[in-house]
């Protein structure tokens, strides 16, 4: 038995050199396993709580840099606490400014469509859905796996789930297309964590931005009026010179919270 105050310093100490915010998520871990929350850690130091073989194999699984989120299926995004498990990628808060850019651009006054490419978790439809009743959301991807984890999440909102690569499985006219692609390039080094997330969810061919090109070709073969896509901090110039012969409204690109280029708004 141990005090929840020291059995967050030593599963802290287990984590040195896996995470710079050990203590954290040291009690992320016990919040996750106990089912309690930030304030009764606060309130219970000195509470006597067990140091369970699950709970120590949660911690093992930390230490080989798996992501806690897998760990405890558990994301937070968007102000919100999501279901999240192996099989879809992790949202990062990066893409939080992609649904406010979303957000500022859809006219919620009207009936329009809306279709995202690449749901994985759902978070992205969830939020749109949540905050644009008047819009038709369709959400797809290419893995199961993903879908069944955005089937928990967008339960009860009006989201149309659909397996497909790209939009084969979407015939409606779209209004909006709204992606966060996989960016990286096949022979790019990952961080060790990196390593459980989805290749797919990651991966977007050899030079990292092939999706991204191919989703572009649909914006103007499907006739499409606005394009909100998330890109790798690299691939500005990539983007417009892919663009350079084509004719468009506006091309806005915007930078994340750490002022590196993280994505683009593109009207037709």
């Amino acid at each position: 038995m141990y005090s929840t105050q020291d059995l967050i310093s030593l599963i802290a100490h287990k984590l040195e050199g896996v995470t710079n915010f050990a203590r954290r998520e040291a009690e992320l871990l016990l919040m996750a396993y106990f089912d309690v929350d930030q304030l009764w850690i606060i309130t219970h130091q000195n509470y006597l709580l067990e140091y369970q073989k699950t709970l120590m194999q949660w911690v093992e699984r930390r230490a080989s840099h798996e992501p806690l989120e897998y760990i405890t299926n558990r994301v937070s995004f968007y102000s919100q606490t999501f279901y999240i498990a192996k099989g879809a990628l992790i949202p990062r808060p990066e893409t939080e400014l992609l649904i406010d850019l979303a957000l500022e651009q859809i006219d919620n006054t009207r009936s329009i469509t809306v279709c995202e490419v690449g749901v994985g978790s759902g978070v992205i439809s969830a939020i749109l859905s949540k905050n644009l009743p008047q819009a038709k959301i369709i959400a797809v991807d290419i893995s199961t796996d993903a879908l069944k984890i955005a089937k928990v999440n967008t339960a009860n909102l009006k989201v149309d789930l659909r397996e497909s690569d790209l939009l084969n499985s979407v015939p409606e006219e779209i209004d909006i297309l709204i992606s966060n692609p996989p960016y990286i390039a096949n022979n790019a080094p990952l961080e060790p964590n990196l390593s459980y997330e989805p290749d797919c969810a990651l991966y977007g061919g050899d030079s990292g931005d092939e999706v991204i090109f191919k989703l572009i070709d649909l914006l103007y073969s499907r006739d499409i009026k606005m394009f909100l896509c998330e890109m790798g901090y690299d691939q500005k110039s990539k983007v417009l010179a892919y663009l350079h012969s084509r004719a468009y409204e506006s091309l806005e690109f915007y930078k994340d919270l750490s002022g590196f280029d993280r994505g683009f708004i593109l009207k037709r």
